[in-house]
Order: structure tokens, then C-alpha cells, then sequence
């Protein structure tokens, strides 16, 4: 087995370009003014990442836990040396004088009822992926985005990985020849929580938690962080996690949108304990080559470990194994040896990067200086909700590209969209 490193080339040479060219620009010139809407672990991830960059302050943080709240504001505070203003109203937040741009950190079911009213206040918005809870509210946030013109950048930190770069450079020159299929996965083992049903924590207002989205009898297993498995919130892994894979594939291979999806599995290990599927196999086809996703949340995943995540490029010449920070090619052909590629990302890593160019484009006014879109990640959103569309209407999803639309298929079309809750009305 042949290694090679190429952090010299990469690591060293990217992390003197963003501390050269990026932080400094923000940091000399006027504070851009953002607020935080969803302020527990993910939403104070990518804060903080902005914090690094530099130019930037956090004048305003939303959540409806006030244990969030004051826990963020604190930190903010120590870390800024001023204290954002605190609310448990996004609109409040949206509101508040001064605001330029919003970080979205919140559960995907609410994410389309946020970044709609963003764009009203014309904000620029960095969200978390998944874009949307269904696909429906998907096309609802790009018309908004359109209408409002304002700069969007969506959570797919993964296109700032050095390793899956270096993989489409590779492809592109021909090293794995004509690629014919596409596998991805990633296996692992959730640490299930508390099932019981049981009353919040005090300080959390599941009421408003829960807003458009079904209101379900709280359990620690579909709480914070929880969320993911939970099919009325988080959409299983595949929707939430497995959609970074789906991405960086659509991005090295320049795909658009799969025109079929068929997708089996079902709930065996984790039953009672999850409301989405354990074991997962998703088939997606884009025009140039299949796309085949699996995951198993039980066992030991794959047979070899180090191969529970990531991205397998079967091509007539090679098959290239791509993950986060490692490539493995494979030729073919007898008796050949797989050469492997350690790639670690530079600079301020994957989320440090991809906030640095959300900041860069609103200091800007660039919006070609985005990595990903509003409309480039509704399609990496959309492939994986209709792949799940697919599974929870037991059926081949055929879907029209122009029209954004599932064909001839009355049971699949129906999940398209998801009625709101209550005194919450879906954006058009």
C-alpha cells in the first residue's frame, strides 16, 4: 500500500490564503451585525466559526430554551466582549435595529418559516442544511431568496473539503476512467436516549419547539440533538446526515437532479426506539450514472471499518474511495496496489471555511463568492426526500426536472408537502 501526504501542498497553502486574505478583510472594515436564530449546539458551532473569521459581531440570539439562550449570550459575551440581546421571537430578532445577516440553527421543520421571513427583512442568511423539511416549503425559500436578491449560503460544509476537491480533479483528468456507478454510505450506532414519554425541561417551550411541525408527547429521544431519527422533525439519516454525501456527489460529478428513486429498508434493530429506518438502500438515477446510498445503524456497518463513511466512484479504470480528509484508489487490473491519498482540510477546516465565505460575499456584495446556493441545495435537498418519498410510499418516485413535479404517482405526490400545525400558515 503506497501513502502519499499532500498536506504540504494543501493544508499549509490554503491556511496562509484565508489568513491573508480572508480574516483581514473582514476584521479592518466595519462589523457586519448578525443575529443567531437556534442557539444550542450546531448554531453555536457555526457562531463561533464566524467569530474566528473575524468582522463580525453578534448583536442578537433567538431560542426557545431559555437555558440556550442565557448559556450562548454568556459565552457570546466572553467571546465578543459585548452581550447580544436575547428573545425567544425570531421575528424579534429579525427585527432588531442594525441586523444584516441571520444564522438559521434550528430543527429543518423550521427552517423554511425563518428564512421566508429573513428574506422579507432582506437579510443575508446562512442556514443549515437540510434546506427544508419537505419539498414544497424548498421551492417556497428559492422563490423568497429570488424575490428578496439577498446572499445565501446553505450548510453543505463538505464542498470545503480538500479531499473530495482533489477527487474531482482526479475524475475530471481520468484517473478512475468512465464512471459507471456511484456508492455511498455511512454505518454507525446512535446512542439512543431516553424513550419515555415525560414533560420538558423547564426551561424548554415544546409548544413552540415543536411550532408547524405535528406537536408529539416529548421524550428525550426527540429533543435537542435527538431530533435527527425522528421522522416528523429530523427525517432519518439519510435526510440529515447521508445528505452530505449526496451533495459533494452532485458537486464532483456535476449532477443535476436523479429523473427516478427506489428505496427500501425498513426499522428492525431500533424499533420503538426510532421513527425512521435502521437499515436503508436507497437507489438515485441521475443521467450519467447511478447513485446507490446505504446505511445499516446496527452491527459493524461494513465489513472493513474504515470504509463506514464515505463515497465509492466505480470507473472502468479504478475505483476511488473519498472521504472527508482520505482518497484510496483502487486500479484494476491483477495484482495492482491501492495508492491512498491523506488530505486534511485547510486553513479554518470544513465549517471554519465555508462561514468564511458566507462573510466574504456579504462584505462583498458578491453572491459568486458562495459555495453553495439556495438553488443548488434544494437539489441535493430534494434527491434525498423524494429517495425517502420513494420509501415511505413504497413505490418507484419518477420526477420531472422542469416542472419540479413527481410523475403519475397520486400517493408520492402527496408527501410533496406537509400541512402546518395550528395558527402556522406555510410560506407560497
Amino acid at each position: 500500500m503506497n501513502r502519499r501526504s499532500f498536506i504540504e501542498k494543501t493544508s499549509l497553502s490554503s491556511a496562509a490564503l484565508i489568513s491573508t486574505f480572508n480574516i483581514p478583510s473582514l476584521a479592518k472594515n466595519k462589523k457586519i451585525k448578525i443575529g443567531l436564530i437556534g442557539c444550542g449546539w450546531y448554531g453555536m458551532v457555526i457562531t463561533k466559526a464566524a467569530l474566528k473569521v473575524g468582522g463580525v459581531e453578534v448583536i442578537g440570539v433567538c431560542d426557545v430554551d431559555s437555558d440556550h439562550l442565557k448559556d450562548s449570550a454568556d459565552e457570546l459575551e466572553k467571546l465578543q466582549g459585548s452581550r447580544p440581546k436575547e428573545t425567544q421571537d425570531y421575528l424579534e430578532l429579525i427585527d432588531q435595529k442594525g441586523m444584516e445577516a441571520v444564522f438559521i440553527g434550528t430543527p429543518p421543520h423550521w427552517h423554511a418559516l425563518q428564512f421566508v421571513a429573513a428574506c422579507e427583512k432582506g437579510l443575508d442568511i446562512y442556514c443549515e442544511k437540510p434546506l427544508a423539511y419537505d419539498v414544497k416549503e424548498g421551492m417556497a425559500m428559492m422563490k423568497a431568496a429570488e424575490k428578496a436578491g439577498n446572499i445565501v449560503q446553505i450548510g453543505f460544509q463538505r464542498r470545503q473539503s480538500e479531499a473530495f476537491k482533489k477527487t474531482k480533479e482526479l475524475i475530471e483528468s481520468g484517473k478512475a476512467g468512465k464512471i459507471h456507478q456511484i456508492g455511498a454510505q455511512i454505518h454507525y450506532t446512535p446512542k439512543i436516549k431516553d424513550t419515555s414519554i415525560q414533560a420538558p425541561p423547564p426551561s424548554l417551550d415544546w409548544e413552540e419547539w415543536c411550532g408547524p411541525a405535528p406537536k408529539l408527547d416529548y421524550r428525550p429521544t426527540i429533543g435537542h440533538k435527538a431530533w435527527r431519527l425522528e421522522k416528523e422533525y429530523g427525517n432519518g439519516h439519510l435526510v440529515d446526515w447521508g445528505i452530505h454525501h449526496i451533495d459533494i456527489i452532485r458537486t464532483i460529478m456535476g449532477f443535476d437532479m436523479p429523473s427516478a428513486f427506489q428505496t427500501n429498508g425498513g426499522t428492525f434493530n431500533l424499533n420503538g426506539k426510532i421513527t425512521t429506518p435502521d437499515t436503508l438502500n436507497a437507489t438515485m438515477f441521475f443521467k450519467d450514472a447511478p447513485v446507490i446510498w446505504q446505511h445499516r445503524l446496527w452491527g459493524t456497518g461494513d465489513l472493513n471499518k474504515a470504509y463506514n463513511n464515505g463515497i465509492f466512484f466505480y470507473g472502468e479504470d479504478a475505483t476511488l474511495f473519498a472521504s472527508d480528509r482520505k482518497i484510496i484508489i483502487m486500479p484494476a487490473g491483477k495484482d495492482q496496489e491501492q495508492e491512498v491519498l491523506d488530505i486534511p482540510t485547510a486553513g479554518l477546516g470544513m465549517q471554519g471555511n465555508h462561514v468564511a465565505d458566507f462573510l466574504n460575499a456579504v462584505k462583498n456584495k458578491k453572491k459568486s463568492l458562495i459555495s453553495c446556493t439556495v438553488e443548488d441545495a434544494f437539489q441535493s435537498t430534494a434527491s434525498v426526500q423524494l429517495a425517502m418519498i420513494s420509501y415511505y410510499s413504497n413505490s418507484e418516485v419518477k420526477w420531472d426536472t422542469e416542472k419540479r413535479d413527481i410523475v403519475d404517482n397520486a400517493a408520492a405526490s402527496n408527501l410533496l408537502v406537509r400541512a402546518y400545525r395550528g395558527k402556522y400558515e406555510r410560506p407560497d
